[in-house]
């Protein structure tokens, strides 16, 4: 099992170094405890107005909404994905109470899905987000009401043997994760002007 650790200028939590988002999964079902467990965490992530705006749709390999969702894939992620025991829809309700746009729909969806991938690397899963799908398919498919859309598709499981991927996609299991130095990212006074915290 090859588990790509991210290599941090900082110490932080294994959670968050140990979380990568792999192609190659194996077979083996998730048990239920867990998948309770990690709907617990979604649940549980903060939002706006604690509108909690967050719905989920899950597919088990073989069964009929796992394949619908599988449909909605591009072609790109239908060649690893369907090795995953499970495929979730990620969707967000776009307006608060009043019917009113709720602007914080898409970013409470996306803690909550964090929630959801932490907890699944603290129980020995692999999570991966797919942008690649057909979102009015799946609003078709799914019968998802006109105020809500779908942010997500995701690939959840065991970690998988990447000789089972095509050809193509074997080095992206091994090839070393990268991110932008943090004091790319963080500045003080006006956007792009570096903050000092990162200075030795």
């Amino acid at each position: 099992m090859h588990i790509k650790t991210a290599s941090t200028d900082y110490p932080i939590s294994n959670l968050l170094r140990e979380r990568w988002s792999p192609r190659a999964f194996n077979s083996q079902p998730v048990e239920k405890e867990k998948l309770q467990r990690l709907f617990e965490a979604a649940r549980w992530a903060p939002s706006s107005s604690n509108l909690q705006p967050w719905s989920f749709i899950i597919g088990f390999k073989g069964d009929d909404t796992y394949n619908k969702i599988a449909a909605t894939l591009v072609e790109f992620n239908q060649l690893w994905a369907l090795t995953a025991p499970m495929l979730l829809l990620a969707i967000t309700k776009n307006t608060n109470q009043r019917g009113e746009p709720n602007r914080s729909a898409l970013y409470d969806l996306g803690q909550s899905v964090a929630h959801l991938t932490f907890q699944a690397t603290a129980d020995g899963l692999f999570v991966h987000q797919m942008g690649g799908f057909d979102s009015k398919r799946t609003i078709e498919l799914f019968e998802i009401p006109a105020e809500c859309s779908v942010a997500t598709a995701i690939a959840i499981g065991y970690i998988g043997n990447p000789d089972s991927l095509p050809d193509n996609l074997k080095k992206l299991e091994t090839t070393p994760r990268e991110r932008r130095q943090s004091i790319d990212l963080v500045f003080t006074g006006t956007f792009g002007q570096p903050t000092d915290i990162f200075n030795q």
